[in-house]
């Protein structure tokens, strides 16, 4: 059976954990615009617009995938959410400053997608 090679995210999770956020409890990667749900069980569920959703994830990597977010939820995404609600306690900005910012913060990660190319073809991503 052919397994879909979940390797570069894995890598991703580590090195750009800034590409990533949280909606809904689904893990967000916003270049891509894949979609990831973490089950307890361990299980990872696939939302994409493309053939990746089609395959499934071999159950070693599932493993290893599951293991990085949650090193990324525990030392990127919860201190991230921590901060952020810390300096909501001394904020002081007015309603136009504060939606000037929600504007910059939504127009960054527009800009930070990707069009649906991916990974580059010409760069290997071997399995762990």
């Amino acid at each position: 059976m052919t397994y879909l090679d979940v390797s570069p995210m894995t890598v991703s999770l580590r090195t750009r954990p800034e590409e990533f956020d949280l909606k809904n409890r689904w893990l967000r990667h916003n270049p891509s615009r894949h979609c990831f749900k973490f089950e307890p069980s361990g299980h990872v569920t696939i939302r994409a617009g493309c053939d990746c959703a089609f395959l499934m994830i071999h159950p070693d990597q599932e493993r290893e995938l599951t293991d990085s977010y949650r090193s990324w939820l525990v030392n990127y995404w919860r201190p991230l959410e921590i901060n952020r609600e810390f300096a909501s306690h001394f904020r002081g900005r007015s309603r136009l400053r504060r939606a000037l910012i929600a504007f910059a913060a939504w127009l960054h990660r527009r800009l930070t997608l990707q069009d649906d190319k991916g990974y580059p073809a010409e760069v290997i991503y071997p399995a762990s």
